[in-house]
């Protein structure tokens, strides 16, 4: 006879293999095992029913956030990181390789890595390799070791232990990776093609100074490489919506590509930004409302293939708003906590249904990056859900989010969209409990 499960999850409204339906989720060691209709007789341990406002969503899977732990902690660190996905409605994160110390390049540093993170992570944490000048022979045992993908830059990433890479070593580092059978994370902006010309304040001026072009050059140059080695490609942060005829032409034509774009990129626009706001700037920047119209198109076609934070906090001094010189102030935003709802509401806006997000959001993250188990709730996934009320609004009150430190340009904005519980295999994530949070390797289940 069957064991009896441990948790039945009711739902009037839940978003299940792309749609919106009533279930009741059956949870049997942190598996979801059975996948009923809403009123069926199912008897479990413990049973929990969502209000009428709320809906059952997958938990969230954030593969782009720079946790900075260890050696930058003080910018952010896996408790307060992993607090706030949690809290957020995230349950696995993927943690960038740079802004560490050491970054993680080597098999070495990725145990400092992982040692630093071991007991203090609420939510489940996977790691990316990096890709810099000399290390091609490191690639395979970070692989080996289960890293998810690589990261490189193409231009300076604004720390000097990542070093970017050249296109001759970009080529060389990708050729590795397509026999690794890895995936390669790009950030893909031309350095030629900005200029750091002191430009203060103005964000007119910070905005020229990194053009739609450079994006457009990088990737170009990535559809190429990809092409020419066979690998597979991952454009991080699209903000330059005339990339997307190049990133559609080479798919159609069989390259491995895919690409994410962010909420910053979704909900602001350059118009409506001050000079002086900082907390707004980041790499590459936020464009204008008519670029902002485009991502959203090219998500609905499917040119762009999900929404990730890029949460790339610092400290406040960092940000320099205390003179709003943009060629000071580091380039990030932090919303790790913030992404489903700032994307929820510009979604609901637009008339894009829950279904949308959550593919974007959860789904198709899980999925390119090999999650195995992560991204929905189907019949063998991790029970790892999100209570949602959707049509809830409220105020961003900057000291009540976990973010290490409290700088955000969502600070006082109204959102639609409240996430009410984060449960992590089958159990509710509480702050105040001890974390529960699995550091993973790529192929785990």
């Amino acid at each position: 006879m069957a064991a009896e499960p441990d948790l039945v999850v009711r739902a009037r409204r839940a978003i299940v293999d792309g749609e919106e339906r009533a279930v009741a989720v059956e949870v049997t060691g942190g598996v979801i095992t059975a996948i009923h209709a809403y009123d069926a007789d199912v008897e479990a341990t413990h049973e929990h029913e969502l209000a009428d406002d709320e809906v059952l969503l997958p938990g969230l899977v954030d593969t782009h956030v720079h946790v900075n732990e260890p050696g930058r902690t003080e910018w952010e660190g896996f408790a307060s990181a992993t607090r706030a996905a949690a809290a957020g409605g995230v349950t696995t994160i993927v943690d960038m390789p740079l802004n560490s110390i050491p970054p993680t390049t080597t098999l070495a540093a990725l145990d400092v890595k992982r040692e630093a993170a071991q007991g203090q992570t609420w939510v489940d944490v996977g790691f990316w390799g990096g890709a810099v000048p000399g290390n091609v022979p490191d690639l395979a045992d970070l692989h080996g070791a289960g890293v998810f993908g690589f990261k490189c830059f193409l231009l300076d990433s604004g720390v000097d232990e990542f070093p970017h890479l050249e296109a001759h070593a970009f080529r060389t580092a990708m050729a590795e990776t397509a026999r690794l059978g890895a995936l390669m994370i790009v950030h893909a902006e031309d350095g030629e093609a900005i200029d750091e010309c002191e430009h203060g304040a103005a964000y007119a001026g910070f905005l020229e100074s990194r053009p739609g072009e450079a994006e457009e050059r990088a990737i170009e140059l990535v559809l190429a490489t990809a092409r020419a080695t066979g690998g597979r490609a991952h454009v991080v942060h699209l903000s330059a919506s005339g990339a997307v005829p190049a990133l559609h032409a080479a798919r159609a034509a069989g390259v491995d590509v895919s690409v994410e774009t962010c909420p910053h990129y979704l909900h602001f626009e350059a118009g409506s930004i001050a000079d002086g706001a900082t907390e707004l700037k980041c790499c590459p920047p936020i464009r204008d409302a008519t670029n902002r119209d485009a991502l959203w198109a090219a998500l609905g076609s499917g040119d762009i293939d999900m929404v990730v934070s890029d949460h790339s906090p610092c400290t406040a001094e960092l940000k320099r708003q205390d003179t709003g010189d943009f060629a000071e102030a580091w380039g990030g935003i932090a919303s790790l906590q913030l992404g489903l709802p700032a994307v929820w509401t510009s979604a609901r806006e637009r008339g894009v249904p829950l279904t949308d997000v959550v593919r974007w959001m959860s789904t198709t993250p899980a999925r390119r990056v090999g999650l195995t188990g992560k991204g929905e709730i189907a019949v063998g996934a991790d029970a790892d859900l999100c209570v949602f009320a959707p049509e809830e609004s409220w105020t961003v009150d900057v000291t009540r989010l976990h973010h290490k430190n409290p700088v955000t340009p969502y600070a006082g904005r109204t959102l639609t969209g409240t996430v009410r519980a984060t449960w992590l295999r089958g159990a509710q994530i509480e702050l105040a409990d001890d974390p529960r949070g699995r550091l993973l390797r790529r192929g785990d289940r």
